[in-house]
C-alpha cells in the first residue's frame, strides 16, 4: 500500500505577483510557498503511514525548482517525490493539469489498496477541480472537503465537512480524496529529516516519459491547449493609508462628515 499526495508550489501571496504578457502568472520572478490546503493532505498521509507503515510519495507539476518543495516535504517524512516538468506543460489550465498528473499517476502505478490524497484547492486558483478531475480521468471513486480519515483493509472513511455538520461517506481503494485545513496542523521538519531528505529518491518525468500515455494529447496539453483562456491579469493597486479619527461623540460625527462632503461622497 502506497499514498500519494498531489502538492503544488504556489506564489506567496504576501509579496510582489508578477504576470506574463499573456496573461499567466511569471512564477520565476514570484516568492513561492507549499499550497497550504495541500500541506494539510501530506499530514494526513503522512498520520496513515504512522499507523499503518505505508510508503508516501508526493508528486508536484512545475519547474526545476520545485524539486526544492518535494525535498522540503521529504524532510517532513515522506519517502520519495516525483517532479512532473516539461515546457510542453506550462501554462496548463486545470483540464490540462488534471490529465498529465493523472498520466503521471497511472504512469507510476496505482495498486488495490492505494490512496491519492489532494488539498482541496490552491490558493492561486481557488477552483478545487484538479483533485476531482484526477480522480474522473482514473475513474476512481473521490470523496472531497475531508475533515476526518480513516482506513480498515480496503475500506476509507471520511467525514466530509458541510457548511452545517459533516456527512459521513464510505468508499473502497483505491480512491482519491480532497483535504480542508480543518482535518489537521501540519507537522514541522526535522534536522534529522533534512538531512535525510537528500538521500531519498526523487523521479522527473519530462514529457518524453508521458507522451505516449492515452491522457496526453499535444492539443489539450498546456496554455495552447487548455480550455481556459484569460482575458486579462493584474495585480491590484495598493490602498491609501486610513485616516483614524478619534472620540465617539457629536463632534467626531461632524468631523468625520465635514470630510465625506469634502470628497463629495455625501
Amino acid at each position: 500500500m502506497k499514498i500519494i499526495v498531489t502538492v503544488k508550489q504556489v506564489p506567496d501571496t504576501s509579496g510582489k505577483v508578477a504576470v506574463n504578457p499573456d496573461g499567466t502568472l511569471n512564477r520565476a520572478s514570484m516568492q513561492t510557498i507549499i499550497n497550504p490546503d495541500d500541506l494539510n493532505a501530506v499530514e494526513a498521509a503522512l498520520s496513515l503511514k504512522d499507523e499503518l507503515g505505508c510508503k508516501v510519495v508526493a508528486f508536484t507539476m512545475g519547474p526545476a525548482p520545485a524539486e526544492g518543495m518535494l525535498r522540503e516535504l521529504m524532510a517532513m517524512g515522506v519517502d520519495e517525490g516525483v517532479l512532473v516538468s516539461a515546457r510542453e506543460f506550462g501554462g496548463s489550465d486545470t483540464y490540462a493539469t488534471s490529465q498529465i498528473l493523472a498520466a503521471a499517476i497511472d504512469t507510476y502505478g496505482i495498486e488495490e489498496e492505494d490512496i491519492i490524497l489532494a488539498g482541496r484547492q490552491a490558493i492561486d486558483g481557488d477552483t478545487a477541480q484538479v483533485g476531482p478531475q484526477i480522480a474522473e480521468k482514473l475513474h476512481l471513486p473521490q470523496i472531497t472537503y475531508a475533515g476526518k480519515i480513516t482506513k480498515e483493509g480496503k475500506k476509507i472513511t471520511v467525514n466530509r465537512m458541510l457548511e452545517d455538520g459533516y456527512m459521513v461517506v464510505e468508499a473502497e481503494t483505491p480512491c482519491m480524496i480532497t483535504c480542508i485545513k480543518e482535518l489537521n496542523e501540519p507537522r514541522y521538519l526535522s534536522v534529522f529529516g533534512a538531512y535525510e531528505a537528500w538521500s531519498k529518491p526523487l523521479t522527473v518525468m519530462d514529457y518524453n516519459a508521458l507522451k505516449d500515455h492515452e491522457l496526453i494529447d499535444a492539443t489539450t496539453i498546456g496554455l495552447k491547449g487548455s480550455p481556459t483562456n484569460i482575458l486579462t491579469s493584474f495585480t491590484p493597486p495598493q490602498k491609501g493609508a486610513g485616516q483614524m479619527l478619534k472620540g465617539n461623540g457629536k463632534e467626531t460625527t461632524d468631523e468625520l462628515a465635514a470630510i465625506l462632503a469634502k470628497k463629495h461622497y455625501i
